[in-house]
């Protein structure tokens, strides 16, 4: 025997006794969760030598970032300064050796005071440090033309096929005005 199906009176009965699960919260953002664990990676380990790379040229100078580039930061034990080690052209060793004091001291700008404590020096080859790339500035626009010099232009470009007319009118456009162009 077939069973019957409810009327709409028992159905709104059966739901109301029945208890419904709430809607599903959505997930917490990843970097809310995850905020609280790298700040104590951070405390624990510090920072390592890759969050020195980018900034290397304002860190030191462009003349030493060419010489050197931070290769490890060994976090100190108790309280202690840590230890930066550095790999540096072998010419130019004895004179980051000279320097240790304000590399250190300009380090520990960035990093936060006591962090590094020594330089420690391994000799070897360095990569070039890259610079930001710079967009080459434009020349500003030239003036507008005078409206006799207007005509003179298209008087000369007249002749000339009409594919050609408007990239002649730009060039005598530029041309005529330039400050040391002879009328």
């Amino acid at each position: 025997m077939r069973r019957t199906l409810p009327t709409d009176a028992e159905v709104r009965e059966i739901l109301s006794r029945r208890r419904t699960r709430p809607a599903p919260r959505a997930a917490p953002r990843a970097g809310k969760t995850l905020t609280p664990l790298i700040k104590k990676l951070d405390a624990q380990f510090g920072r390592s030598a890759s969050a020195l790379e980018p900034l290397w040229i304002e860190i030191v100078g462009e003349r030493l970032a060419r010489i050197t580039s931070p290769k490890n930061i060994i976090k100190g034990r108790a309280g202690q300064p840590g230890i930066l080690e550095l790999r540096v052209v072998s010419a130019a060793a004895l004179l980051v050796q000279h320097q240790s004091e304000e590399i250190l001291a300009k380090v520990n700008l960035f990093l936060g005071e006591g962090t590094v404590g020594k330089l420690r020096i391994a000799q070897g080859p360095v990569k070039p440090p890259v610079k930001a790339v710079e967009r080459p500035k434009r020349a500003p626009k030239p003036p507008p033309l005078s409206a006799a010099a207007e005509a003179d232009l298209a008087a000369s470009i007249a002749s000339a096929p009409d594919e050609l007319k408007a990239a002649l009118a730009k060039l005598g456009r530029a041309a005529m005005s330039r400050p040391n162009s002879q009328d």
